[in-house]
Order: C-alpha cells, then structure tokens, then sequence
C-alpha cells in the first residue's frame, strides 16, 4: 500500500516537470502570438511573404495595426505602417510590431523586413 502510494505523487511531479519544459522551449512562439494579441480590434488581413507573416488589425473605422511574425530563419524584423498622406510609423522599442497607425478612412501601406526579405503591401484598407 505504501508503494503503490509514493508512486502516484512522483508521476505526478514528473508530469508536472515535463510539462513546463515544454512550455519553456515554445517560449518564442508564444511571445509572436502575445505581439499580435496586443493589436486591438477584429483582424481584416493576413499578408504572407519570404519575410514572415503580416497580420493587420482594425479598431472602429480609424485606426490601424499591425504585427510582423517572421520565419524562424529569418529572425528578428521590423515592420512601418503609413496612412495615405501621412508619415511612416514605426515602434522603437519593438520593432517587429505592434505598430498602429490613425487611418480614418484612407489607404494604409505596410513595409516589413526580416532576415534580407522586404515585404511592401501597396495601398490596402480603403
């Protein structure tokens, strides 16, 4: 009886350890999903590319933002938005996004770069 109870309690804490191994070595990936989680507002656009992935976001009918998720070759990128007529927008302290922009109702361009590859969207978002 003793032994079939000391067995339970070290599965369960080498479960318990495995688990947060796993967890620790997906680090990466989920701090790309926690840049794209801080965009606020409903996603109107998943641009791909050589450089990585591009998702952008809409809050209301003015504002717009976007993150850059690059390739895991790639490495670390840099993404700028620009509202027609007005300046490039980028975010120093994270320069793979999020990066929003006050759009109203004009065309939006993104520009992203990781690892060599540029990416341009155009004029999108009317």
């Amino acid at each position: 009886m003793s032994r079939r109870g000391t067995c339970r309690p070290t599965a369960l804490v080498l479960a318990v350890l495995t688990i947060a191994g796993l967890l620790t070595l997906a680090g990466p990936a989920a701090s790309a999903e926690a840049a794209a989680a801080s965009c606020p507002g409903r996603k109107v656009r998943t641009l791909t590319s050589d450089a990585g992935t591009v998702r952008v976001y809409r809050r209301g009918s003015r504002y717009v933002c976007a993150v850059l998720v690059p390739r895991k070759q790639a490495g670390k990128g840099t993404i700028r938005i620009r509202a027609r007529g007005g300046r490039w927008v980028l975010n120093k302290k994270r320069p793979a996004g999020p990066v929003t922009v006050h759009a109203g109702r004009r065309a939006v361009r993104i520009k992203a770069r990781a690892g060599g590859e540029t990416f341009d969207s155009g004029w999108i978002l009317r």
